[in-house]
């Protein structure tokens, strides 16, 4: 039997719920394990308007990232700030991307890209607000971008499109569309 698939979610304080919650639940419906990881030193993670907490599964430090198919990097401001600050996420991306597994950001979060210096000249999509930051990269004006093993989306409003897009990587065409069924997409 298939091992069943195992996503990463980093979450630093000052994330977009909507970008972290929605790749969580789109996930949970579709039969992928996602680890929420704290990145920081508590398990409990304010979002980015203070909306909500978060109660992440493990620390960053505590955390071996070996056994994943995907990892994903929630936006909002200062949480993606927060993300490329962190040189253990940066070398948590580079592993993921050099070892060609997925790759998944949105909003500002593609900046953590250029911070852990992969996917260079690749085509990725951002928010408009950090464009100016992705100077290697071929930034396309599109809702979500795939290339290769790199997914991107643009902000908040495409994180459900974001996340179907990661899912569609990961399961089967049939639990994809029973998934998207289920939440009348």
């Amino acid at each position: 039997m298939e091992r069943a698939k195992r996503a990463y979610i980093l979450i630093a304080e000052g994330f977009e719920v909507i970008e972290a919650l929605a790749p969580i639940d789109v996930m949970y419906r579709a039969g992928v394990e996602c680890v929420r990881v704290a990145v920081g030193d508590t398990l409990d993670v304010v979002s980015s308007h203070g909306l909500t907490t978060l109660r992440c599964d493990t620390l960053l430090d505590d955390t071996d990232f070996a056994d994943g198919d995907v990892l994903i990097l929630p936006g909002g401001n200062p949480g993606y700030i927060n993300l490329r600050n962190s040189e253990r996420v940066c070398d948590v991306v580079r592993q993921y991307f050099d070892a060609g597994r997925l790759v998944a950001a949105i909003c500002g979060a593609p900046t953590v890209l250029a911070a852990a210096g992969v996917a260079r000249h690749r085509r990725v999509t951002c928010h408009s607000s950090v464009v100016a930051e992705m100077g290697d990269y071929r930034y396309v004006g599109e809702p979500i971008v795939e290339d290769g093993n790199l997914i991107t989306a643009a902000g908040a409003g495409h994180s459900v499109e974001f996340a179907l897009a990661i899912a569609a990587r990961l399961v089967a065409t049939e639990t994809l569309s029973r998934t998207r069924r289920g939440m009348e997409v």
